[in-house]
């Protein structure tokens, strides 16, 4: 009982000290954020068209393939049930809207979390162990400024452009099972489903791509930023990257859902 009362207190501590430092981390690269907006000749440009190539035009070709993937499944799954009532033609509304609103922007930031959260902190988690860190705030740089801002940007910028990619590819997915699988007219489908989606269900799928590419940029450098020097925690922190980036995407995601159906009545 003693040891349990003991390990108790430590996690309950550690949380709260946890807590404590993601919001002080929160709050010191909105500050820089903030900086940069002012003063954009302080960012580092060329780092920013760095990230922005390798998380977003590298990740084109699997965003592009999963996503036609999907809606290819989803429209198998969906044609089997509407084939029984007759009602084929539904195919095109509920990939299209499923695509869109939900299974898009999900996948497009499962992907993005894999390859750039994980990287962003096996990259920091490096640098901490190399002790390149601490040389830059030794020389009077503020790290956050030079290592997190251009990777946040470079995320906020190609996460909505891959959400569209992955959106359109998936639609195009479960086109291929209308047409090819239920004969369905080519014209007929597309007008369904130009009629199903909104263009408030194309915004939407676009504010979740920004808030998930907030998440994915800001785990990924904070559990670089605060991995132990060794080998070993370079790995756990790109792990839990990926796990924790993974967690708070479908909070965030449900949250979301919620929040936009509300206001949509």
């Amino acid at each position: 009982m003693k040891n349990l009362v003991s390990s108790f207190g430590r996690n309950f501590v550690g949380f709260f000290q946890e807590s404590k430092n993601i919001l002080a981390f929160i709050g010191e690269v909105t500050e820089e954020l903030i900086f940069g907006i002012r003063n954009p000749h302080k960012i580092k440009w060329k780092s920013t068209l760095y990230y922005m190539d390798g998380c977003g035009r590298e990740a084109t070709g699997i965003v592009a393939l999963i996503c036609f993937l999907m809606g290819l499944i989803l429209g198998f799954q969906s044609a089997v049930q509407m084939k029984q009532f007759g009602t084929d033609i539904y195919v095109a509304n509920l990939v299209g809207l499923s695509i869109v609103k939900e299974l898009g922007p999900l996948m497009v930031a499962m992907i993005a979390t894999g390859r750039a959260g994980s990287a962003f902190a096996a990259e920091l988690g490096t640098m901490r162990v190399n002790e390149e860190i601490d040389a830059l705030t030794t020389m009077g740089f503020v790290p956050p400024r030079f290592l997190i801002i251009p990777k946040l940007i470079a995320m906020m910028v190609v996460m909505p452009i891959l959400t569209l990619i992955g959106d359109l590819l998936g639609i195009l997915g479960g086109f291929f099972v209308g047409v090819v699988q239920l004969k369905l007219p080519f014209i007929a489908y597309l007008n369904q489903t130009i009629k199903a989606i909104h263009y408030l269900d194309v915004m939407e799928s676009m504010a979740k791509a920004f808030a998930f590419a907030i998440i994915i940029s800001m785990v990924g450098c904070y559990r670089g930023m605060n991995s132990s020097s060794d080998a070993q925690g370079v790995g756990k922190a790109a792990t839990s990257s990926v796990v924790s980036g993974i967690f708070l995407i479908i909070v965030a995601d449900t949250l979301m859902t919620i929040i936009f159906t509300q206001l949509r009545g």
